[in-house]
């Protein structure tokens, strides 16, 4: 008997053997595979947290790029609304002149403006009734012979003249020379307020 224990215990020892080694295979083969998972999990781990910091960068690019636009749409808006204000002073200040000043101006412009020099002034109500005769007389004396007359008809303008020949009329106001002004002055008033 003593034999047979002896080689059922060689057969048991060389089976905890193997059950060793194919556990320590086992083993080993475990780490390696966990070894590569946590690579890879690092990997992507990786790959992930640089794609959300490019988007986030993106995004903060963008949203600069958005708060940059809206600030220099800010800015021009701004920048418009002073270039209106001055040209209102401006009209202000016309409107204001002192009556000699004033009157001598309609004056020019009605000579600057007159064709045939027998077209008729249109004023305002309040110009009519306060410079009409003086701005006709002065402008005919400065046509050498003109024959300007002073219209019944009244416009809705603040101040300057309409000259009006039948049906041709010749718009001296002085919100529409204003306006017109405004295209070729932009740029040096801006420059005048803004030093841009």
């Amino acid at each position: 008997m003593d034999g047979i224990e002896k080689i059922t215990g060689r057969i048991a020892e060389d089976v905890g053997r193997e059950i060793d080694e194919l556990t320590a295979e086992a083993r080993r083969q475990a780490d390696e595979i966990a070894a590569r998972y946590d690579a890879q999990a690092k990997r992507e781990c990786e790959d992930i947290l640089a794609r959300g910091r490019r988007n986030a960068d993106e995004r903060v690019e963008r949203l600069a790029s958005v708060a940059q636009l809206e600030c220099r749409k800010l800015e021009l808006a701004a920048k418009q609304e002073m270039l209106s204000r001055a040209y209102d002073k401006a009209l202000e200040q016309l409107l204001n002149l002192p009556e000699q000043e004033y009157t001598a101006l309609l004056a020019d412009l009605a000579v600057k403006a007159a064709v045939t020099g027998r077209e008729a002034v249109i004023l305002s109500q309040k110009d009519r009734t306060r410079y009409g005769k003086q701005v006709v007389t002065a402008a005919n004396e400065r046509l050498n012979g003109g024959r300007l007359t002073l219209s019944e008809q009244t416009r809705p303008i603040q101040g300057g003249v309409i000259l009006s020949d039948g049906d041709v009329e010749v718009n001296c106001s002085f919100e529409t020379l204003v306006r017109l002004q405004r295209g070729a002055l932009d740029r040096p008033v801006a420059q005048i307020l803004f030093g841009d």
